[in-house]
């Protein structure tokens, strides 16, 4: 391994944006790993405010000692809007630089990953960033921390809701969180056998919500399940029932799940992903990747260009999903 021009002895990290269960397994992972480096690793309270407000820590091993299972993050997040600012990124370079810190972590989304490429374009300072976000959408990797965990508990919600459907013959509308994407609505549906799935991106289709529930009940069926994509602005669910009510005599029932997606202890499969993801993001840094993120692809940890990490993904394969619901809902 060769040794970077810069060598790396102090590194800071942060949480920022919505929080995501797996952020602390990430956590645990970054500073265990930097100490065992040698490297004297930080932690930065409230994200990017934190760091302006000067809300610096030195962790040690015990910091981080029992966390693997919490939800949240024992760093707290915030939405920062003043980072827009060059002039507070560079109060911010000026005050890591004052700290003796050599490189950034960021754990969080799109906008997080933002400040931090800019953070490093104006001041070419050291920073990687890891993925976490329960809407699973950030370009450049197939996976987002948080997603798992999200999608589990959203599932478990359904479950229980269908054995009241069922028990008193009722349609339901169960909302999931997802303002500008569709991963969630679409593996709850798919999983929980939902006999709809109705997208914030797509124009309801009330006419064919209607067949569908029309369809179960000429053969048997008594209650049903529709997943809806909460949009830009949670209620959603509410609009749909009250046009369904109001054109079609259509009774159904609203369950808004909410923010209970975001928090709860993290799966096997974050804790997992997102240990590894901490382990490659000191190394990144250690090894001179003074600009990437840890990405998800292919069923392994990559280092990719920070630029590939900066847009929202496109869900090519959101048609197909739609397909294989419709198709096991008959």
């Amino acid at each position: 391994m060769e040794t970077p021009s810069k060598p790396i002895k102090s590194l800071a990290v942060l949480c920022s944006g919505g929080d995501s269960s797996g952020m602390n397994p990430a956590i645990r992972s970054v500073v265990r790993t930097a100490i065992g480096l040698g490297i004297d690793i930080y932690g930065i309270h409230q994200g990017y405010t934190g760091l302006l407000e000067g809300n610096i820590e030195k962790l040690s091993l015990s910091s981080v000692s029992n966390i693997i299972q919490r939800g949240g993050t024992i760093l707290d997040t915030s939405r920062c809007l003043d980072f827009h600012n060059a002039e507070v990124r560079q109060e911010a370079a000026h005050l890591l630089a004052r700290k003796h810190i050599d490189g950034l972590i960021v754990i969080g989304g799109n906008g997080s990953f933002t400040g931090a490429m800019n953070l490093n374009k104006e001041h070419d300072f050291p920073v990687i960033g890891i993925p976490a976000t329960i809407d699973n959408d950030i370009s450049g990797t197939q996976y987002t921390i948080g997603f798992n965990t999200a999608v589990q508990t959203a599932i478990e919600a359904v479950d229980k809701i269908r054995d009241t459907a069922s028990a008193h013959s009722r349609t339901f509308l169960v909302e999931v969180m997802g303002r500008t994407a569709s991963s969630i609505a679409l593996q709850v549906g798919l999983c929980t056998g939902a006999e709809q799935v109705v997208l914030s991106n797509q124009a309801v289709d009330y006419q064919a919500i209607v067949d569908n529930i029309n369809k179960g009940k000429a053969r048997g069926k008594t209650s049903s399940i529709i997943i809806v994509a909460e949009g830009e602005k949670a209620g959603l669910s509410y609009q749909i029932k009250d046009t369904l009510q109001a054109q079609y005599s259509l009774g159904v029932h609203v369950c808004i799940l909410g923010h209970i997606q975001r928090g709860g202890s993290p799966t096997a499969i974050d804790r997992t992903i997102a240990s590894k993801m901490g382990y490659a993001a000191v190394h990144a840094l250690y090894e001179g990747n003074h600009a990437h993120v840890t990405a998800f692809n292919n069923g392994d940890v990559q280092i990719v260009p920070l630029s590939d990490c900066l847009g929202k993904k496109t869900d090519i394969s959101e048609e197909s999903q739609l397909k294989l619901i419709r198709a096991l809902a008959i």
